[in-house]
């Protein structure tokens, strides 16, 4: 079960940064930031979307870039929030 409710998470993330990033192919690994596809705006955009989206609270202590990089940690951290197993 774990595995499809990731895949669910998953595809709810790439369709919301897709949405913001038209520009280039963006694979599921790629560092959003380093590769400049997002701004800083997009990263409160992103948080705000994570919270509503999935009922969680982004703490401060969440708030690390390695939490939001790529689409794939976008996706642990929200199934770790969620007490998702794989």
């Amino acid at each position: 079960m774990g595995v499809w409710m990731m895949q669910g998470i998953n595809e709810k993330v790439r369709a919301f940064v897709i949405r913001f990033c038209t520009h280039k192919e963006i694979q599921d690994t790629d560092n959003l930031f380093e590769q400049k596809i997002v701004n800083s705006l997009f990263s409160m955009q992103l948080v705000m979307f994570v919270e509503k989206e999935f009922s969680i609270q982004v703490e401060n202590d969440d708030l690390e870039i390695s939490n939001f990089c790529s689409i794939d940690a976008i996706t642990r951290f929200i199934s770790k929030k969620l007490k998702i197993e794989r």
